[in-house]
């Protein structure tokens, strides 16, 4: 999942995906809120789940790629 979603940012908001890692943080790259709504609801489209990003604090790609990997399990 993690390799997704940087392929993601890479191809859909124009970022070097060797910059990305883990522990990047969608601030620290640039990425804001509508950026963030935009990819989860692509994410939900491609794997038929419903991400529902309310109540959680997830403010690195690699708490993302964790958070969705819990949901699709």
């Amino acid at each position: 999942m993690y390799e997704k979603l940087v392929s993601y940012a890479a191809k859909q908001l124009e970022l070097d995906a060797s910059q990305i890692t883990r522990d990047s943080t969608f601030e620290s790259l640039g990425i804001d809120s509508l950026d963030i709504v935009e990819m989860v609801m692509d994410l939900e489209t491609e794997l038929g789940v419903e991400l529902e990003l309310e109540d959680q604090k997830i403010t690195t790609f690699g708490e993302m790629a964790d958070f969705i990997e819990s949901k699709l399990n």
